[in-house]
């Protein structure tokens, strides 16, 4: 008879075998935190919504390089579109926030599916990438008020619309067949079952975010001035899709210290529970919807409550165990660039998080918040990105800029939120720039110019980022 260990591996290895996938990390079932790799075609579509993901982080620069040109004295003049600045600034937000997340959403999607429904997995990819473009090329083709609401800025016009309906209808379908193409229970055992539940998790609250958004739409009043409307609009499904970007950050965090070699001191029952956890609160979502959608104020309260509370029931204990699984775990040079990516993703979400606790006015110190818990969820990808490379089939990404990039991102992020949250102390408003900031005394001077060279360099990490993919991607193995 066969002991139970065994058995295991033998139904893991058949499961793989009948999905036609590349069986590894066998040897980890007892409580790894790592992935398998499936079949060559979720392969290929995995690395299309990579690709997907860096052609945005490109585009988020190119545009952050088009701000400054457009309030640059004569060179501006170049630009003739009405206010081109705070449209350019709409596709930059959009492009590095939520099309380069939804993105690698769907990297790691593909990746927790079966070979089933692959057509509509490309039909999806096509969409989005056809939806971005759109984005992309909305300031140029189509003039239109720029606005930077919350969680999904916009520029007034059809055709600017038309591109974020269409990606939203491609990340629709990327998630029903996410949530169809299921793997087979063989592969939902152990560690690798934490990180897939981790993973289908994240769909169920991008379904709930996506109802959120039609919810919203179909319950505020069209006659709201155009920036409260689109506030109020993007208000709940921006605050779920949040619970996705943690929880997908969550599971990565594991299969992070899993390549690390980190011992986590969690069974994969308990990783498994703390990421369900983290699914609970957008059960809530629609009870706030009966319950306050006629009294939007307290609607807007609501969603922010469930996030300040809902969001740290997962993340605290389990960044903890992390933690202590990577203070007893040795590096390699082949592992620190994951190392380097989950010790900087954790103290950024933790930096981010606490700073929620001191949010009061309409002031940086939101902007420090989210700066905080966005790269830190930024972070967990660029590493998960790197440690899939040569997994998807290309080039192991250079060890030494790979291990430095993370934490010059890092450290440029952390300067960014602690010069808007010392900023935001002294009064200044978010959503303002040049003189109506009203920095009026030295500490505000200070803490501002000190978040512009955090920025600095911290898009000096992502630049080395994309090269480090474009280095390893240039030349398939």
């Amino acid at each position: 008879m066969q002991p139970k260990d065994n058995k295991v591996n033998s139904a893991y290895q058949q499961a793989n075998v009948e999905q036609g996938a590349v069986v590894t990390g066998v040897e980890k079932r007892g409580g790894g935190f790592a992935l398998s790799m499936p079949s060559d075609a979720n392969r290929k579509l995995a690395s299309g919504w990579l690709k997907l993901g860096i052609a945005s982080l490109v585009g988020a620069g190119l545009f952050a390089i088009l701000l400054v040109l457009s309030r640059t004295p004569y060179v501006q003049d170049i630009f003739p579109w009405v206010d081109f600045f705070h449209s350019a600034l709409v596709v930059h937000v959009d492009l590095s926030v939520l099309l380069w997340f939804m993105a690698f959403a769907g990297v790691l999607w593909s990746l927790n599916s079966t070979s089933r429904l692959i057509g509509v997995g490309w039909l999806a990819l096509v969409l989005a990438a056809a939806g971005a473009a759109i984005i992309v090329l909305s300031p140029f083709i189509a003039v239109g008020k720029p606005l930077m609401s919350n969680y999904v800025p916009v520029i007034q016009s059809t055709f600017f619309f038309t591109g974020l309906i269409v990606f939203a209808i491609g990340v629709a379908l990327l998630v029903l067949r996410s949530l169809i193409a299921v793997p087979p229970a063989a592969l939902w055992l152990g560690g690798e079952g934490s990180i897939r539940i981790g993973f289908y998790a994240a769909s169920i609250s991008t379904v709930f975010a996506l109802i959120a958004f039609g919810w919203s739409y179909g319950i505020i009043p069209g006659d709201f001035e155009s920036t409260q409307y689109f506030d109020l609009l993007f208000w709940g499904g921006g605050h779920v899709l949040q619970f996705t970007y943690s929880l997908l950050m969550l599971a990565g965090w594991l299969w992070l210290a899993d390549a690390c070699g980190a011992k986590i001191p969690l069974s994969p029952r308990v990783a498994s529970i703390l990421l369900i956890l983290g699914l609970i609160p957008v059960f809530y979502v629609p009870v706030i919807y009966l319950s306050y959608g006629n009294l939007l104020g307290d609607y807007m309260v609501q969603f922010t409550q469930l996030m300040k509370v809902g969001g740290a029931f997962a993340p605290v204990p389990l960044g903890l165990a992390v933690l202590y699984g990577l203070g007893a775990a040795g590096s390699t040079p082949a592992t620190k660039p994951q190392r380097a990516a989950l010790l900087s993703s954790i103290i950024l979400f933790a930096v981010g998080g606490g700073i929620s606790l001191a949010i009061g006015e309409s002031n940086t110190i939101i902007t420090a918040h989210y700066h905080g818990t966005g790269g830190a969820i930024s972070l967990a990808f660029m590493g998960l990105a790197l440690h899939l490379l040569p997994l998807l089939g290309y080039r192991e990404p250079d060890l030494k800029l790979a291990t430095l990039m993370p934490y010059i991102y890092g450290a440029g992020q952390l300067l960014h939120i602690i010069g808007l949250l010392w900023s935001g102390g002294y009064g200044v408003q978010r959503k303002v720039a040049g003189a109506a900031q009203g920095l009026h005394g030295f500490a505000q001077t200070a803490g501002m110019g000190l978040m512009g060279l955090g920025g600095l360099i911290a898009v000096v990490g992502g630049i080395m980022f994309l090269l480090v993919v474009y280095k390893a991607m240039r030349r398939t193995t």
